[in-house]
């Protein structure tokens, strides 16, 4: 059967996350109905990350298998037309082999974290990200965040009910920066705990408030107790931003598929 990568684009605002649940309306769901309803297949799809509720995306992958091999543009079309008026869009559809895997195949995932520092509410940010009505050091941040760089037991920044086998990741980056009013937080990895890097921002804006030093961090890593980390950063400035794979696994099939 036919294997197809989309990348996709969504505002996880009124969504329960990316994963199908029973309880509420996931993105996955909303993609898997449109391929019903443009294909006639019932079929389910893989993603790359498993966004939770208020999560955003500006480049989730995703895999699916269908039984006709249709135009890379048609299924990109067809699947804008029949996801509106849900706040998803599928950016781009390429021809996969059958070894791509979308969330396997992946060697690392990259996140940003928007946060707003002004005393104004958010107008066009609502649900966007995170208004903090302070100042916040950026500088202070992004020496503080070196620290968590490598390979850890990230026990402190795991989420209760995560999971992975293991809390050890290699963090590849976690970098600070100041544009205007906003302070960003650009995270990648090969793979991330639940909760990781909300967790790591939580913490990192307690640096930037002048709570914490860059030893706090520190100790709260070696730590290695969800108890030592601060209150969680909401949702709503969290996006996933990209997702790399090897060049091997996803050599674009359209050419040798072309009429």
């Amino acid at each position: 059967m036919p294997r197809f990568k989309l990348v996709i684009e969504y505002d996880g605002t009124p969504f329960v996350g990316w994963q199908f649940q029973a309880n509420g309306l996931s993105v996955q769901g909303s993609i898997e109905e449109a391929i019903a309803r443009f294909s006639g297949e019932r079929v389910r799809i893989q993603g790359a990350g498993r966004t939770d509720t208020g999560v955003h995306a500006t480049h989730q992958v995703a895999h699916v298998d269908l039984a006709r091999d249709w135009r890379t543009d048609t299924v990109r079309d067809a699947l804008n037309a029949h996801l509106k008026p849900a706040p998803v869009a599928v950016l781009a559809v390429s021809r996969v082999d059958d070894g791509f895997n979308a969330r396997t195949s992946a060697v690392k995932r990259h996140y940003i974290y928007r946060i707003v520092t002004r005393r104004a509410p958010l107008a066009l940010d609502v649900n966007r990200a995170w208004h903090v009505k302070w100042t916040l050091d950026a500088t202070s941040m992004h020496d503080a965040a070196q620290v968590l760089v490598g390979k850890h037991d990230f026990t402190t920044f795991r989420a209760a009910e995560c999971q992975s086998a293991s809390p050890v990741k290699t963090l590849d980056r976690l970098d600070v920066e100041r544009i205007g009013d906003e302070v960003r937080v650009f995270a990648s990895a090969r793979s991330f705990l639940h909760h990781q890097v909300r967790s790591f921002v939580g913490c990192l804006q307690q640096v930037g408030s002048g709570r914490w030093t860059r030893q706090d961090l520190q100790d709260a890593l070696d730590a290695r107790d969800r108890s030592r980390c601060a209150p969680l950063a909401p949702p709503c400035g969290l996006y996933l931003s990209g997702v790399d794979y090897a060049a091997e696994t996803v050599a674009d099939a359209n050419a040798a598929n072309a009429p």
